[in-house]
């Protein structure tokens, strides 16, 4: 199988291959869900990069606080 990725880390395109593959597998047969489902190959990772709100250095980072 020969594949194209873009985007994210190894981790991440690691799994979108798994998804994209297992995919793939259900397109030919769709009897394959059963096998492929509890195993978790169907699930899509749903995290994504959270944002920056504005009076944080970062999504969640503070500014370092003085207290003098």
């Amino acid at each position: 199988i020969l594949v194209n990725v873009f985007g994210g880390g190894l981790t991440g395109q690691a799994g979108a291959i798994r998804l994209g593959i297992a995919r793939a597998l259900m397109e030919v047969n769709p009897d394959y869900r059963a096998t492929l489902k509890p195993a978790g190959l169907i699930t899509r990772d749903p995290r994504a990069k959270e944002r920056k709100k504005y009076g944080l250095k970062k999504a969640r980072r503070a500014p370092q606080f003085s207290k003098r």
